[in-house]
């Protein structure tokens, strides 16, 4: 559906054309040079970012160039690297088996997923979303005999999987195919192990195996109460009503699990001696934050005897270290925090360890404004001293040796003088002292370490210097091996120039804030260009899409390329700085980081003269999307255009676990107030001046799209004009639908803040192969 604005705003086109003549006419070459930087990704060659360890000496990778891809292997104890099968014969083994010949699996291109071995010293991983296992000679067979079967979580000897039907729990073997069903009084809305509360809803099981894979660590889940969500999909005849639990911030009733440890090989399950706990994490807004699954902030001992797990308040204010008996059920409440704001446990994992062997506990804490780590003792709670200190923060622990007392993590801003946002690879004893630096490089470093801790694969850029990847010593950081290093030859033949990192100040003045900054590869100082920010405001994450090496951040570059300055500030309220720094507007989501997105860009405008501050735009997708509106409503006379993806408009339509956990409690009062009503951008529809489209697909399931309707609705009544698109049946990312959309947004910034007019129905689309 589209809504055209009813009158042409002529005086303000005629100003925009005429400011625009001094960037040049947008032509289809413009657009068809855009278009290859929006696909520019596999023009990097040997850009090694990610590695699989299958044990703790191999390895495997894909490594790409303009040949295609190689599924490769290397051997940490001789040093070697091959293929880990032969292309040729796996594609025709996969072309055979997924019966495709008219599509068949080709050897360049394999489109394998999540690759590990099986019990049996096989290859399993996922190829155009079938698991298959395959032996070294590409004898291939599919794991589940059924092409309906349950996904499922796999134990840590990797015989059995952990699935959910029919709302109880059910395990696989996958030997013989032989399913158990585990729970007999799992019913609707009140089911075992569901991933299905809110934004977030799939079919996996969120389980934690024990070590020796005889119980596993689950909850029953009850939603009976729970508020739901609607969406109704587009088709002729009549419509699928889709609907699911959904509970919103306010509601009485929200989604709690009671927790149960359950004794594979007997079935008996064992409810663990507590009251309901709230369906929360310390980590993100759901309780499974992963994308492979798994229960973060749930630990078994090694010796699959007792459990530890951290129990969140329903605002997310407090938090507790519990253990469980796993026989009994019995639970002790070990020791606690509470913060004003709101408690986190890190960024990427769960930033705590259960150590029973040393009867000693990991725990993060911000409470130095920090991001830091500290031991406890667990028979008598107490804290016993500090392993980090210091300015910085610990972002990701990534593996805790009790019989070496070492820890070794990921960190942010704890090297002066390079850019705080930079990931670093430390170590450090659990007795405290000084940590070890083992990426000394001023790079943003990407770590994979082996099962027992004694190599890691690190893969180290900028935004402007493309991977190295190298083998390295998780002892003292030396160089073991090289892995890859990219080469963006055929990047730079198509026209690709780096964006630029600046810093500006926040708000008050004082405050450095990061961003980076993309210009037209034909860049020319004497020319005016207008301003595009890109925002995400956060609070979990910002408006720069990391530090790392990227040749397409999204369609920035593209959008430049049509004679735009596009930039993307990491403002106040966003994660990877201090304590203060992230709760700047806790309580105020109206905030969006707006005052510091005007205060960067006005100073870039003061700083250099090709920057054309009358001419201003902003655009942003989810909460970028409510950000931009924002932006457009509360700075009327700045922003002239915004273009708001999927904005969660309206918080209080929002999934509870976001508001709750940034917002706070909803409260209102007895004159129908409430601290809610600031951040809905609804009430600010009056003081649209500029150029707003509104974009949302109409079965997203994450932000429903009744938010944007709540602005559609204010502003008609406010008697504005804007634009509308509405997909339908697209969910919160537009799939088959992003090409078109990414386009028309390309258009409306031409016509809209350029003032000039695009060529007509452009085809943007991705490259064939």
């Amino acid at each position: 559906m589209l809504l055209n604005s009813i009158a042409p705003r002529l005086i303000g086109a005629l100003v925009l054309t005429a400011a625009a003549a001094s960037a040049g006419a947008v032509t289809e070459a413009d657009y068809a040079r855009a278009a290859k930087l929006a696909y520019a990704q596999p023009l990097v060659d040997h850009a090694v970012t990610r590695v699989t360890w299958l044990d703790a000496g191999h390895f495997v990778y894909t490594d790409h160039d303009a040949s295609g891809d190689r599924l490769l292997q290397t051997d940490t104890a001789t040093g070697k690297t091959a293929p880990l099968f032969d292309a040729d014969a796996l594609a025709a083994a996969l072309t055979t088996l997924l019966e495709a010949k008219d599509k068949p699996v080709k050897a360049d291109k394999l489109g394998i997923r999540g690759i590990s071995t099986t019990a049996d010293g096989r290859y399993r991983f996922s190829v155009r979303g079938t698991e298959v296992a395959c032996d070294a000679q590409a004898h291939c067979a599919k794991v589940y005999a059924k092409a309906e079967a349950e996904p499922g979580a796999l134990s840590p000897d990797k015989k059995s999987e952990a699935f959910i039907r029919d709302w109880n729990l059910w395990v696989r073997d996958l030997a013989t195919g032989k399913e158990t069903q585990l729970t007999t009084d799992g019913v609707t809305d009140y089911g075992y192990a569901t991933d299905n509360a809110g934004w977030k809803h799939t079919d996996m099981a969120i389980v934690e195996w024990s070590p020796d894979s005889k119980k596993i660590a689950t909850f029953q889940q009850d939603q009976r109460k729970t508020s739901e969500m609607y969406l109704v999909s587009t088709q002729v005849g009549a419509p699928k009503l889709e609907a699911w639990k959904y509970p919103l911030p306010g509601d009485k009733d929200v989604t709690m699990i009671e927790r149960v440890i359950i004794d594979v090989p007997t079935r008996k399950v064992t409810r663990l001696k507590m009251e309901p706990d709230q369906h929360r994490s310390t980590l993100c807004d759901d309780i499974s934050c992963g994308p492979d699954g798994g229960w973060d902030d749930v630990k078994w001992a090694p010796d699959s005897k007792t459990v530890a797990f951290v129990s969140t308040s329903r605002y997310h204010k407090d938090a507790w270290f519990r253990i469980a008996d796993a026989d009994t059920g019995a639970v002790r409440t070990v020791f606690s925090e509470h913060v004003k704001t709101q408690y986190e446990s890190g960024n990427g994992t769960a930033n705590w360890a259960y150590l029973p062997q040393t009867n000693e506990a990991v725990w993060f804490s911000e409470r130095s404004n920090w991001g830091q780590l500290y031991l406890y003792d667990l028979t008598t709670g107490k804290l016993k001293h500090a392993i980090t200190t210091g300015e910085g923060n610990v972002t990701e622990m990534l593996k805790v040796d009790p019989a070496t007392r070492t820890v070794w993590f990921r960190g942010v801003g704890r090297t002066a003088g390079i850019n705080p946002y930079y990931q670093q690879f430390w170590k450090v004893s659990l007795d405290g002292g000084k940590p070890t630096l083992l990426t000394p490089e001023a790079s943003d470093h990407t770590v994979s370490l082996s099962p027992d801790g004694k190599l890691f694969v690190d893969a180290y850029s900028t935004t402007t210097v493309p991977p190295v990847t190298v083998l390295r010593s998780a002892a003292d950081g030396q160089d073991v091996a090289p892995v890859a290093k990219a080469d963006i030859t055929r990047l730079k033949a198509i026209g690709w120039v780096p964006p630029e990192p600046f810093t500006v100040k926040a708000r008050d003045g004082k405050t450095d804030l990061y961003g980076i900054m993309f210009k037209p590869s034909d860049f020319d100082p004497s020319k005016k260009y207008p301003i595009v920010n890109y925002i995400y405001p956060g609070p979990q994450t910002g408006s720069v899409r990391g530090r790392s090496f990227l040749a397409t951040h999204g369609d920035n570059q593209s959008l430049a390329e049509l004679g735009f300055i596009v930039v993307a500030i990491d403002g106040m309220g966003t994660p990877w700085r201090s304590k203060a720094f992230h709760d700047t507007w806790y309580g105020d989501m109206a905030d969006n980081t707006l005052p510091d997105q005007v205060a960067g860009m006005k100073e870039l405008g003061a700083k250099y003269p090709w920057i054309d501050l009358s001419r201003a735009g902003i655009w942003g997708h989810s909460g970028g999307g409510n950000a931009s509106t924002a932006a457009i409503l509360r700075y009327p006379d700045f922003f002239k255009v915004a273009w708001s993806e999927s904005g969660n408009h309206d918080n209080r339509g929002y999934e509870d676990d976001w508001g709750e956990r940034y917002q706070g409690e909803l409260i209102v009062g007895k004159d129908g107030k409430g601290n809610y009503d600031s951040q809905a951008n609804a009430s600010l529809a009056g003081n649209l001046k500029g150029h707003l489209m509104l974009v949302h697909g109409t079965m997203d399931d994450n932000v429903p799209p009744y938010l944007t309707l709540l602005v559609v609705d204010a502003l008609m009544k406010a008697n504005k004009d804007f634009d509308m698109l509405m997909i339908p049946n697209v969910h919160h990312g537009y799939g088959a639908m992003s090409a078109y959309i990414a386009r028309r947004r390309w258009d409306y910034f031409v016509r809209y803040l350029a003032g000039e007019t695009p060529p007509k129905d452009f085809k943007l689309e991705a490259p064939k192969d």
